[in-house]
């Protein structure tokens, strides 16, 4: 029986390296204590932003500790996402998020006193002191929210519910990570093997349909026993959100959401209006998948079943030679920043038992970022290693060219660099590759892309936005609803496959629906990269894009994205990408023919 190593079995060489933020635990507790000292200073500025000087103390007082406080919550919480189950780390985390909690209640006067300066008297002090051009952004963006913002006294209530609201968040996490357990399958070689998240998407690409149809129903029989569970954690997520809106004065929690990004809710709607006038491609690529897999009907649990009998492994090491070469357009200096990625502790490569599952990229200003994975031999797992380096260079570049206060982009661009190298990486390989076999795998890879990127990310938007609907009509949010919510929207999305038992329950392992209003994102960032990445190939200058990358938050999001050269308040770069779907499933038509 295959069983998951734990953490003190990993090979140091294939882990990541936070002692890049705390050399010690004890180093860590030093910090702690210091940033929980220093709150005071921060206290002390209450009530005395009376000049342009007292002004840019407290901003630079709050942004420091905002940063120190930062990196104490990245080490802890990455500490305990290698080991989930392990109770140090646990604790930490608890107590970097409630001093982040503190934190904001000390400094939650700061935007009220803001606002109640006269906008006279707030250019004046902008003019007297250069200092604070730094802030000029993030000062105007204060200004704009005028309408949402509270006074001192019920911003600092909000701000010392913090914990409260990230409460259903941190209960999924213990839930699905640290206390889930899944059988075990076997195989189509006949071994054992314990279902884990980090396992799940690859035996959902067995070619055994035995081996498919066992692991869909008791991964998401586990879900079933657990569901009134789920769905009380998610719903306590969305009436967090929902309140949230209204106490803040918003119509809904959708127009909260995209408010912070400066993005009108018509960005939103003209993204579900565009995908659903395409779901006719999207069906049609289903068929075809049925056909090639001779089938006469189409399950959920087939979805991810490979159209090539071709296999496609690709170890770690292939994978970082592969990605390399591949993002090559993008610079000589990007391509060291990579080397300096494999070789300085940047990556945690694999998964062992108690690991948080999936793969992301964090990290602190000051501090090089990290890339969490949960590597499996295969290419999709060489997509993803190119995927999460896109963010982990986002972040390299933004924080080498711009100021604290300017450094973090907003998250409407956070899929934008990942999915350009996934892209890069797709053109490179279908370039490149000989084996007509293996060629066939990375056009349906690349059709996958679009299938789980857009369609499937839209059909999440879908679901965010209805179920947040029910809760605002004061709608019950219960297992049922939420269940029946969903399948009807894979009925949609999926006509013509069996809507096998179980699926209806996939909301339920979705993370992202804890971070409410993201999944949109993933089809508009994908969009506006396969444009960029067209872009670089045929004009041989990336300096662009760069330039995108170094820009941070220095200004809304759909405006730096017009730096790249990209237009979001429009849908013509959504149909374009749709319509490279299409056409991309004309020529995979072809090849499959061909070789007929």
């Amino acid at each position: 029986m295959q069983e998951l190593i734990t953490r003190s079995e990993q090979d140091p060489r294939f882990c990541w390296r936070l002692e890049d933020l705390f050399i010690t635990d004890e180093a860590w507790e030093q910090a702690f204590s210091a940033a929980k000292n220093g709150l005071g200073a921060l206290i002390a500025a209450e009530g005395a932003l009376n000049s342009a000087l007292a002004l840019k103390a407290a901003l630079d007082i709050s942004h420091q500790a905002a940063n120190i406080i930062e990196k104490l919550y990245v080490y802890a919480h990455m500490r305990r996402d290698e080991d989930n189950a392990n109770s140090k780390y646990q604790g930490m985390t608890d107590r970097a998020l409630s001093l982040s909690v503190a934190f904001s209640e000390a400094g939650a006067f700061l935007v009220p006193e803001i606002l109640a300066l006269e906008p006279a008297a707030l250019e004046t002090f902008r003019k007297d002191e250069r200092g604070l051009d730094v802030y000029a952004h993030m000062l105007s963006d204060i200004v704009r929210q005028r309408d949402h913002i509270l006074d001192s006294g019920r911003e600092r209530l909000l701000a010392a519910a913090g914990e409260v609201f990230s409460a259903p968040k941190n209960i999924y996490s213990m839930l699905d990570h640290a206390d889930m357990r899944f059988p075990s399958v076997t195989n189509e070689k006949g071994e054992t093997v314990e279902i884990t998240h980090g396992r799940y998407t690859l035996l959902m690409e067995s070619r055994d349909e035995r081996v498919r149809k066992e692991t869909f129903e008791k991964f998401y029989g586990a879900y079933h026993a657990n569901e009134n569970t789920f769905a009380a954690t998610l719903a306590s997520s969305i009436k967090c959100d929902v309140f949230s809106a209204k106490v803040r004065g918003y119509k809904s929690s959708l127009e909260e959401a995209l408010f912070g990004d400066n993005i009108s809710i018509d960005v939103y709607f003209s993204l579900i209006e565009a995908t659903r006038a395409s779901l006719p491609a999207l069906h049609r690529y289903l068929d075809v998948k049925r056909a090639l897999l001779n089938k006469p009907e189409l399950h959920m649990y087939d979805l991810y079943a490979p159209l090539s009998e071709t296999p496609y492994p690709c170890t770690y090491g292939e994978a970082k030679a592969m990605v390399l070469e591949a993002l090559a357009p993008l610079g000589k200096d990007y391509a060291e920043r990579l080397n300096e990625a494999y070789t300085n502790g940047w990556i945690d490569v694999y998964e062992n038992r108690g690991k948080t599952s999936g793969a992301y990229c964090w990290g602190a200003y000051g501090a090089h970022p990290f890339v969490l994975m949960n590597y499996q031999d295969n290419i999709d797992n060489a997509f993803t290693l190119a995927h999460e380096l896109g963010h982990a260079m986002h972040s390299y570049y933004s924080d080498k060219t711009q100021a604290l206060p300017n450094a973090q982009y907003r998250i409407f661009v956070a899929e934008v660099a990942s999915t350009v190298n996934e892209v890069l990486l797709m053109r490179h390989l279908i370039a490149t590759e000989r084996d007509r076999g293996k060629k066939l795998r990375l056009m349906n890879h690349s059709l996958e892309q679009f299938r789980t990127t857009v369609f499937r990310q839209v059909m999440f938007a879908e679901f965010e936005r209805a179920t947040h609907d029910m809760a605002e009509n004061g709608e019950a949010l219960t297992a049922e609803t939420l269940k029946k919510t969903y399948a009807d929207l894979n009925a949609a999305y999926h006509k013509g496959v069996v809507l096998d038992a179980g699926i209806e329950l996939e909301w339920a392992r979705i993370s992202h629906f804890y971070n409410a209003f993201y999944v949109y994102q993933y089809a508009t960032g994908y969009s506006a990269a396969v444009a960029i990445a067209r872009d670089i190939l045929e004009s041989g200058d990336a300096s662009r894009y760069i330039e995108f990358l170094s820009s941070g938050g220095s200004d809304y999001p759909l405006e730096l994205l017009k730096i790249a050269g990209i237009d979001l308040t429009t849908p013509a770069p959504v149909k374009s990408a749709l319509a490279v779907f299409e056409e991309l499933l004309s020529e995979f038509e072809k090849e499959v023919n061909a070789c007929d």
